[in-house]
Parts: C-alpha cells; sequence; structure tokens
C-alpha cells in the first residue's frame, strides 16, 4: 500500500504555519508543524515520508542553512521555499542547492496547493523506488515472490539458492513472462553480492554503436554514469535479451570475461528469450562465450507446466486487484480453475496477470466470466478440455484445495467459519488441510 505523504511545515511564526497547515489540511493533507529548524531537523530523517515547506528567514538556523542540512540527509526531499516580497535571488539560490520550488509572500494557497501535489507526488515517487529497491535486494522477500508448490517450481527455488553462492556466471532461458528478470535479481540477493551493485541493461533496447558505449564505454564527460561494466564492478551485471549482441558485441564481452579471469570480479548473468522461437541462445551465440555464460544454467518453468500453482498464482493475483480497484475478487467455479488449468498460457505469468486483472474489472461491473477471458485469449479453446492426459481427479483436487485456501484466507484460519460455509465437519476440514499441505497457523 502507497504510504500517505506529510507536510512539513516550518516557520518561527505561528501564525502563519498555523495558518499554511489549516488550508493544507483542509486539501487533505497530513500536515505537522515546527516553530524552529533546529526542532524540524529532530524529526526530518533521510526517508521522511513527506515534504517540507519553509520559511527562508528565520532566527537561529535559517531557511538556506536548514535547507543545506536537509539536502545533505537527503538530497531527493522535496523542499519548498517560502521568501519575502524582494527576495527572488535569495531564492534562486536555495534553488541551486536543491530546493524544489519557492513561494513568494504574500502567495496564493493555490499556488501552495499546486506545489505541494508536485512536490508530495515527486517524493512518493522516490519512496516507492527505494522501497522497491530494498525489496529488490532482500533474498527472503524475492523468493516469496516466487509462489508455487509445484515440482518445478520447488527445483527452482533450490537452482537460485545453490548458483546464488556460486561465483560463476549464469544464463538464465525459458519463455516470455516467465519471470527470467525476477530469478536474476533473486540470485544476486541471495549470494554473497547482495549488496554490491546491480546492474540491468537491455541488449535489444539500443542501436549498436549505443549498446556498446553503455555496456564499455568511453562515456562523454558530460554522462551522469559510468559504462555499466565500471558500474557493475564487484556485482551482478544482467544482460537481457544477450542473443541481441553482434559478433561485434559478443568478442568484446567475451575478452572482458577472459580478462576478468576467475572467479570472475564482475557476475555476468545473461538471459536468453529464444527458447520459444525455434533457436536456442547457443544458436545464436558464437560457441567460447556460450559455454563461458552458461558455464551455470537456470531454465524457468512455463506456467503450464506448474499445476496448480496456476490457481494459487491466479487467487492472490485477483486478490491483489481487488484490493487495488475496491470490490470482491471473483469467485471461480470448478469449470473455470479447470480452465485455468489447462489453458496453453502462451504468455506465461505475464498474461495470467492480465487475466486476473480484467476478470476483477468484470467482476466489478457484475458481468462476464473467467471463462470468457480465457476464450478471448485462446479462441480455439474448448469450454471444458481434459488435455495432457491429466485424469478428472487432479482437477478435482486442485480446485477443492483451492477452495478451503480460498475460504480459510477470508475468514482468517476461523475453522469454524469455514466449516459452516463449506458444509464440512471438522474431522473432514483436518483431513483434506493435511493432504494439501495447509496449516491454520498461515491464515491467522
Amino acid at each position: 500500500m502507497t504510504q500517505a505523504m506529510k507536510i512539513a511545515i516550518v516557520d518561527d511564526e505561528q501564525d502563519m504555519r498555523q495558518s499554511i497547515s489549516q488550508w493544507l489540511a483542509l486539501s487533505g493533507y497530513d500536515t505537522e508543524t515546527f516553530g524552529s529548524a533546529e526542532d524540524a531537523l529532530k524529526v526530518l530523517g533521510p526517508d521522511y515520508p513527506g515534504i517540507v515547506i519553509s520559511d527562508i528567514k528565520m532566527p537561529g538556523m535559517d531557511g538556506m542553512q536548514f535547507l543545506k542540512k536537509l539536502m545533505g540527509n537527503d538530497s531527493a526531499l522535496p523542499v519548498i521555499m517560502i521568501t519575502g516580497h524582494g527576495d527572488v535571488p535569495m531564492a534562486v539560490e536555495a534553488m541551486r542547492v536543491g530546493a524544489f520550488d519557492f513561494l513568494e509572500k504574500p502567495f496564493n494557497p493555490d499556488r501552495m496547493n499546486e506545489l505541494a501535489k508536485k512536490a508530495t507526488g515527486a517524493r512518493r515517487l522516490v519512496m516507492d523506488n527505494r522501497a522497491l529497491r530494498r525489496e529488490l535486494s532482500d533474498g527472503g522477500q524475492l523468493m516469496k515472490k516466487l509462489i508455487g508448490q509445484s515440482p518445478v517450481m520447488e527445483r527452482l527455488r533450490e537452482d537460485i539458492l545453490d548458483l546464488g553462492q556460486a561465483d560463476g556466471h549464469v544464463l538464465i532461458d525459458g519463455e516470455t513472462g516467465t519471470g527470467k528478470t525476477l530469478v536474476a535479481h533473486a540470485l544476486h540477493a541471495v549470494g554473497s553480492r547482495a549488496g554490491k551493485k546491480f546492474v540491468l541493461i537491455s541488449c535489444g533496447a539500443y542501436e549498436e554503436e549505443a549498446l556498446s558505449k553503455r555496456l564499455f564505454g568511453p562515456m562523454n564527460p558530460e554522462d551522469a554514469q559510468l559504462p555499466a561494466i565500471e558500474e557493475a564492478r564487484g556485482g551482478t551485471l544482467v544482460l537481457e535479451d544477450i542473443e541481441a549482441l553482434s559478433e561485434t558485441m559478443q568478442a568484446r564481452l567475451l575478452s572482458v570475461i577472459n580478462e576478468q579471469g576467475a572467479p570472475a570480479e564482475t557476475r555476468i548473468v545473461a538471459i536468453s528469450n529464444l527458447q520459444e522461437a525455434g533457436r536456442t541462445c547457443e544458436d545464436a551465440l558464437r560457441a567460447d562465450l556460450f559455454y563461458r555464460l552458461a558455464a551455470l544454467r537456470i531454465t524457468v518453468p512455463p506456467l503450464r507446466q506448474r499445476g496448480e500453482d496456476i490457481l494459487t498464482l491466479f487467487t492472490r493475483l485477483s486478490e491483489q486487484f481487488s484490493d487495488e480497484y475496491g470490490c470482491d475478487a471473483p469467485q471461480v467455479s470448478a469449470q473455470e480453475a479447470a480452465q485455468l488449468l489447462q489453458a496453453p498460457w502462451p504468455g506465461n505469468v505475464r498474461q495470467l496477470i492480465n487475466v486476473a486483472e480484467r476478470a476483477v474489472l468484470q467482476s466489478r461491473r457484475g458481468s462476464g466470466t473467467i471463462a470468457s477471458l480465457l476464450m478471448n485469449d485462446h479462441e480455439d479453446m474448448q469450454p471444458v478440455m481434459t488435455t495432457e492426459g491429466k485424469p478428472l481427479k487432479e482437477y478435482v483436487e486442485a480446485f477443492e484445495r483451492m477452495l478451503i485456501d480460498n475460504t480459510m484466507r477470508r475468514h482468517r484460519g476461523s475453522i469454524a467459519s469455514v466449516m459452516e460455509e463449506l458444509c464440512l465437519p471438522r474431522r473432514t476440514l483436518n483431513e483434506k488441510m493435511a493432504k494439501y499441505g495447509l496449516q491454520r497457523s498461515d491464515y491467522l
């Protein structure tokens, strides 16, 4: 859930800070006021979840000194400075130091609201990006994102934990939409390089000259970043769409790998999307580079091989979207569960995310079915199929597990409520939960 943004108002004049606070509060902002910069600094740390509005002229620590302190703590914190008439040069200097913008007294409250809206929006984006970076550096959280109890997912998690501790380069392949980039993040996060740089480059997103410069340099003096090879030094460099590298670029990359020796100073994780295109990464790369990159290899399984993980994922995704859209998650019938399990899923998890979102939107309107969404995605799909030789018993059990899981989640582990809704005696419910590996403690 997105964190609510605060506005810290700093002014030595009580009437001024109270009037600003009241006006912003009427517009729905959460405000807090401080009579001095010194008091505000006790609260405004590097990850303050909001913005600052401060007067420039204050006794003790003035606004410019205060601004410099704030920028030293967190250069991405938006600070709006309030200046007196004729203090525009001082306001310009504040902007140079790092102020987000300034208001000149007497200011228009609507202008203040407009700036507050822009500044809180910018701050929210910074905070969300920081939270994402923390999440992507947390191996435990990343492994939790690799949902599923199917044998192929158990094996994938084991491979990530094993290869994460190794130093060799890694090749990750698999169909589009299976989560290969997430696996690359997890490999980095569970290994010894977790605290080091993680740099991701999409080789297919650049023209060759631009890609060469981004990977190997030289960079222009005005460029704010190092070449990726230097930027990732000591950490992990992920090269998506590795098959897009030209022969010349492959030779340069191989040269860099050879120069590093073993163990490699910078670990390279190559991601290939060629598996479903009739060619392989081995076909696309020169042999010596392929065998260096594929010293360690992970193939991410397609969704259609993950069995009842499909229902687990669909449930989690539909719950997330229902929270986002403020409506109930759609109820899945036995027939729809069977269709979810048997759909070909050429777009894999990415396609399942789209179907789950559309199912929630349909449910909010009170029309449509999950089956109709699957029929739209796969026009040749029959209403109920039993392909791949799976017996009916497997589909019944998968639906039963999903039903118990959803009901336990909805009632937060209340056995009595689940028994009543599903019309099951306690002994039968206990036996089925044991059979499907469901534990009441997971729902409390």
